[in-house]
C-alpha cells in the first residue's frame, strides 16, 4: 500500500479523491498495490463528508511523516503552494500538482530538486485538464524535435467565443452565460485576459524545447474586445475567431504569443466548441498531431492527476526523466515577428480611405458587409508587428478609426 496526501480539496482534490476510492480495484489492477489517502490538507472541517476525518489542518503533520510517498498540490496559488512543494521534494516525497501558475513560475527549479532527490515532479494536469499532452512530449515524441505547438488552452474563453460565433451573443452575455453555467469564475480575469492560457504555453513550449520561456516574456491578449462586428466580418470571409497559444521556433530563438485569431473553417482547431481544448503539435519527423478533450472540470483534471501519481508510484525510486533546464530561451520581441491581420476601420468617405490604404500597402484586401455602411475590413499579409504598427498609426491619422486588429493564422 502507498501512502498519499493531498494539498487541498477544492473542486480537483475533491475529484482525486473520488477517482482514487472509487476507482481503487482498477488502480490496484494497474499497479498492484492500493494508494491510501492518509490525509487531506485543507483549512475547512468538511463535517458530514466521507473523507472528513482525513483532513488536517497543519501542513508539517504531512511533511513529517515518512510514511507519504507522494503528495497532490491541488490548492492554487503560488507562494504557499511553492513552498509546501519545495519542502516536500527536499524532504524526498514525490510531489504531482494540477497548479500552472506554480508551474510556470517555478517548473525548472522544482524538476531540478526532483532529479537531485531521484524523485518525481508532475504536472500533466497543469495544461489541459484531462487531456494527455504533456506526457506525449516528455515520451512519446521525443524522437522528434518539436517545432510548432499552438491550441486552445482556455475552456471558457472558447465557450465565449462558440457562443458569440453560432448564437450571436455579445461578449457580456456570452460571459454572463459561461459564469451561470460554471464555467468563469466570478472575476473571469485570468481566462479572458488571456492569462491562463499564457502560462499554458510557457509550460508547453518548455516542454517542448528544453529550456524555460517564461510566461511573463510572452506577449499576451485576452478577448475582451472581440465584438459581433468581428464575428460578420469572420464569417464571410470563411473564418472563425479562437483564442489561441502559440509558439514555434525561428532560428535560434522562439516565437511565443496568446491573442485572439481568425482561423480558416477548415483548420483543425477551429472546430473545436464550447469548452473543450485541442492543442496541435508539429514535430520534424512525427508531422502534425493533435490532443483534443475537456480541458477542465473536477473529473477531468483529477484523472490526469491521478495518471500522474500512479507514474510515480511505478518509479517511486526512479527519477522520470522531463528535458527542461533551468536557463532561459530567447523569445523573439514582438516587434520582429511577421503577422497577417484583420483591420477594421470606421471611414466616412471610402475612396480616399482605399486611397490611404494604396499608400500604405503594396498588397492587400478589402472586405465589406452590407449591413456595415461605416465600416470596412482591410486584411494585410507579411507584415512585421512594428512596421503594420506604423502604418495603422498613419491611417488613424487621416481620421480613419481602428475598431479592432485580429492576426490570422496562416497555417
Amino acid at each position: 500500500m502507498i501512502n498519499i496526501a493531498l494539498l487541498g480539496c477544492g473542486v480537483v482534490g475533491s475529484g482525486v479523491y473520488k477517482v482514487i476510492t472509487e476507482n481503487q480495484d482498477i488502480l490496484k489492477q494497474k499497479m498492484g498495490k492500493n494508494i491510501n489517502i492518509k490525509y487531506i490538507l485543507d483549512r475547512k472541517d468538511f463535517e458530514g463528508e466521507p473523507f472528513a476525518h482525513l483532513i488536517v489542518k497543519d501542513f508539517e503533520t504531512i511533511v513529517n511523516d515518512d510514511d507519504i510517498k507522494v503528495v497532490v498540490e491541488v490548492m492554487g496559488g503560488v507562494d504557499f503552494p511553492y513552498s509546501c512543494v519545495k519542502r516536500c521534494l527536499l524532504s524526498g516525497k514525490h510531489v504531482v500538482t494540477s497548479n500552472k501558475a506554480l508551474v510556470a513560475e517555478h517548473g525548472a527549479e522544482l524538476l531540478d530538486i526532483a532529479r537531485e532527490k531521484q524523485i518525481n515532479f508532475l504536472f500533466e494536469a497543469s495544461v489541459g485538464g484531462g487531456i494527455p499532452i504533456l506526457r506525449p512530449l516528455i515520451s512519446s515524441i521525443t524522437a522528434d524535435k518539436v517545432l510548432e505547438i499552438s491550441g486552445i488552452l482556455n475552456g471558457t474563453t472558447n465557450h465565449i467565443l462558440t457562443l458569440m460565433s453560432e448564437d450571436g451573443e455579445d461578449y457580456e452575455k456570452a460571459l454572463l452565460d459561461a459564469q451561470k453555467r460554471g464555467f468563469a469564475e466570478a472575476d473571469p480575469t485570468a481566462d479572458v485576459m488571456g492569462h491562463d492560457s499564457c502560462r499554458k504555453i510557457a509550460i508547453l513550449s518548455s516542454l517542448a524545447y528544453g529550456k524555460t520561456v517564461y510566461y511573463k516574456n510572452i506577449h499576451t491578449e485576452g478577448i475582451t474586445h472581440i465584438t459581433p462586428e468581428d464575428i460578420k466580418f469572420a464569417e464571410k470571409m470563411g473564418y472563425v475567431i479562437k483564442l489561441l497559444g502559440k509558439s514555434k521556433i525561428l532560428g535560434d530563438k522562439v516565437f511565443a504569443m496568446v491573442a485572439p485569431y481568425f482561423l480558416k473553417k477548415t483548420h483543425p482547431l477551429a472546430m473545436v466548441r464550447g469548452v473543450y481544448n485541442a492543442i496541435f503539435v508539429r514535430g520534424n519527423m512525427v508531422g502534425e498531431t493533435m490532443y483534443y478533450g475537456m480541458g477542465a472540470g473536477s473529473l477531468p483534471t483529477a484523472s490526469a492527476v491521478v495518471s500522474d501519481v500512479i507514474d510515480c508510484i511505478k518509479h517511486i525510486n526512479k527519477n522520470v526523466i522531463v528535458d527542461w533546464k533551468n536557463e532561459d530561451i530567447s523569445i523573439l520581441d514582438i516587434n520582429d515577428a511577421l503577422v497577417s491581420a484583420f483591420l477594421r476601420f470606421e471611414y466616412k468617405n471610402l475612396d480616399d480611405f482605399i486611397n490611404s490604404v494604396k499608400i500604405e500597402f503594396n498588397t492587400y484586401e478589402i472586405v465589406k458587409l452590407d449591413d456595415l455602411s461605416d465600416e470596412v475590413a482591410l486584411v494585410v499579409k507579411g507584415e512585421t508587428e512594428k512596421v503594420l504598427s506604423e502604418k495603422i498609426k498613419n491611417l488613424s491619422s487621416k481620421g480613419f478609426k481602428l475598431h479592432n486588429m485580429i492576426r490570422i493564422e496562416e497555417n
